[in-house]
C-alpha cells in the first residue's frame, strides 16, 4: 500500500487536486489523484469516471465519519464509550458501501483491460499469398539473427504497415522469427495502429493500480476518524451489551 507519510510525491499530487481538501483525510484517497494518471485527459476521462467516483465517495465517507465523531461528542447523554460505539456503527456502514464500490470498480476495470488486451493481441491480417509479401518475409529471414526484430520494429515505427503485416501476417518461421518475438511485435503493431485504444488501456491500468495501492487505506482512515482502534470499540460494545443483558435478566426476575 502507498504511504503518503513517506511519499515525497504527495506534495505534487496535492497541488493538482481541487480546492476541496480536508486535512483530516489522507490525500491518497482524494479523487484528484485520478487526474494525475499518465495519459489522463479529456479523451480518456470517461474510461476512469467510476474510479474517480469511488475515490470521491471514499474521501467524503471518511470526512463524514470525522463529522459524526465531532457530533457524538456534543451529545450530553453519551459518555466516551457510547460516542465511540455510535461513531463506529456509522463508520462500518460507510466503509462497507465504499469498499463494495471499490471492488466493483476494480472488477469492471479488469474486465475492460482484458478485452482491450485481447484486441491488441489479435493476429495481423495480411495478403500472405502475394508476391511482395513473400519477398518481404524472405528478406527478413535472410537478415542476421540479431537484426530481424529491429527491422520489423523499424517498419512499424516508420508506418510501413504493408511490409510489417506481410511479416506478421504469416507463420513466424517464414520470416525467421520465433513465435514469442512475433507475438511481441504483433502487439506493437496493433498498439501503433490503434493509438487511442492503447491510450485508454494505459489509463485504465493506471486506475486499477491506483485502487490497488490506495483503496486499502480506507480502513485505517476510518479507524482514525472514529478515534479508537476497531478492536477497542468492539470490546466496549461487548461490555455494553453484556451489561444491558444483565439488566434485562434482573428485570425478568423481578417481573417473575
Amino acid at each position: 500500500m502507498a504511504n503518503f507519510k513517506h511519499n515525497s510525491s504527495s506534495i505534487k499530487v496535492i497541488s493538482k487536486m481541487s480546492s476541496n481538501i480536508d486535512t483530516r483525510v489522507t490525500p491518497a484517497l482524494h479523487p484528484g489523484n485520478v487526474k494525475t494518471i499518465d495519459g489522463y485527459d479529456e479523451e480518456t476521462a470517461h474510461c476512469v469516471g467510476a474510479t474517480e467516483t469511488a475515490f470521491s465517495e471514499a474521501y467524503e465517507g471518511v470526512r463524514l465519519v470525522h463529522e459524526a465523531r465531532a457530533a457524538a461528542r456534543t451529545n450530553p447523554v453519551w459518555g466516551e464509550a457510547q460516542q465511540l460505539i455510535e461513531t463506529q456503527k456509522f463508520a462500518d456502514k460507510v466503509a462497507h458501501r465504499v469498499a463494495k464500490q471499490f471492488d466493483r470498480t476494480l472488477a469492471n476495470l479488469q474486465t475492460n483491460i482484458a478485452l482491450i488486451e485481447r484486441e491488441l493481441s489479435v493476429p495481423v491480417a495480411s495478403a500472405a499469398g502475394s508476391l511482395v509479401a513473400g519477398e518481404v518475409r524472405t528478406f527478413c529471414r535472410n537478415l542476421e539473427d540479431g537484426k530481424r526484430i529491429g527491422f520489423v520494429r523499424s517498419l512499424i515505427i516508420g508506418g510501413d504497415s504493408a511490409s510489417a503485416s506481410a511479416i506478421l501476417g504469416g507463420p513466424a518461421f517464414l520470416s525467421g522469427l520465433t513465435n514469442e518475438s512475433k507475438d511481441v511485435l504483433t502487439r506493437m503493431f496493433n498498439e501503433t495502429a490503434q493509438p487511442a485504444l492503447s491510450k485508454r488501456l494505459k489509463v485504465m491500468k493506471g486506475a486499477a493500480d491506483l485502487i490497488g495501492q490506495h483503496a486499502g487505506l480506507l480502513f485505517a482512515e476510518m479507524e482514525k476518524a472514529v478515534g479508537a482502534p476497531t478492536h477497542k470499540v468492539a470490546k466496549l460494545r461487548a461490555a455494553r451489551d453484556a451489561a444491558e443483558q444483565a439488566f434485562i435478566l434482573r428485570d425478568n426476575m423481578i417481573a417473575g
